[in-house]
């Protein structure tokens, strides 16, 4: 029971260190722009297409750059666009890592709950039972949670699966009373591994990248179409679609990755799905 507890409040402190607040219909998260690939891209390139515009205004509208000012302003730009490409491939690196972890866990999860099936055998016979029964269930709202993107699904999502498990530990806690083994106790901490399985997946999947560095990627990028517009020998529409296009392509993809449900780049649940057809079969 004091396992159970340790692992409630760490869930506690998981929810006030993410800043996360569960609202009834999980607006919270859908009203997040960066939840929206599609929309990020749309955004970006407006603002860098804009951002080109202004630089060739200014230029047209103010002395032209004389040749050796336009050297100067072209090393500048050679260092800004470096230092962008660098903070693209960081946080493309950043967005990678972050969904390798959400696929490990999802892994993780689905054997920590196939492992306590299997030691269910261990615990009293009725215990045992019911405590399979509502694994199955549990497997299927685990599939849930990975494949909805509804906010009003995922909150009822959410409040079963927190119904569950105090089910499964209900279950599992009598034989751990009665019969006070080390067989029986092999049972109790594979159910603290389900339990904090779905814990550890949960907080991955808020482990997002920060939007400090959204900002700085936009600042540079803003600023590098900008000068690019500006140190240009004339205007030229279409030259000045490239940067804006190849950036915000760039910022789709890292958007893409880093969304863990709203994005067509999402984490399957082919572990759990396996599982459960497994355990239906039984």
């Amino acid at each position: 029971m004091a396992r159970c507890t340790i692992w409630q409040l760490e869930w506690l402190r998981l929810l006030a260190n993410s800043g996360f607040r569960l609202d009834p219909d999980g607006a919270s998260q859908a009203m997040n722009l960066l939840n929206f690939p599609f929309l990020v891209f749309a955004l970006s390139f407006v603002v860098l297409w804009l951002s080109v515009q202004t630089g060739d205004t200014l230029r047209n509208r103010l002395r032209p750059l004389q040749e050796d000012e336009r050297a100067d302003f072209g090393i500048v730009l050679g260092a800004i666009l470096t230092l962008l490409g660098l903070l693209i491939g960081f946080t493309f690196s950043m967005a990678i890592s972050r969904y390798d972890q959400r696929k490990d866990y999802e892994e993780a999860e689905a054997n920590a709950i196939g492992t306590e099936y299997v030691r269910a055998d261990l615990l009293p016979a009725n215990d045992g039972a019911r405590l399979r029964e509502l694994l199955k269930k549990y497997t299927d709202e685990r599939i849930l949670f990975y494949t909805t993107n509804n906010p009003q699904i995922l909150a009822k999502v959410n409040a079963d699966t927190a119904a569950l498990q105090n089910e499964l530990w209900s279950a599992a806690r009598p034989g751990a009373t009665t019969q006070v083994t080390p067989v029986v106790a092999l049972a109790v901490s594979g159910m603290n591994d389900v339990l904090n399985s779905q814990g550890y997946t949960q907080a991955a999947w808020w482990n997002r990248i920060p939007v400090a560095a959204w900002v700085l990627l936009a600042a540079v990028a803003i600023g590098c179409n900008l000068l690019l517009g500006y140190i240009a020998h004339r205007t030229n529409r279409r030259l000045f679609l490239i940067a804006p296009v190849a950036v915000s392509l760039s910022f789709f993809l890292i958007a893409e990755i880093d969304s863990p449900r709203w994005g067509v780049i999402r984490v399957a649940p082919h572990n759990l799905l396996s599982l459960s057809q497994a355990l239906h079969a039984r």
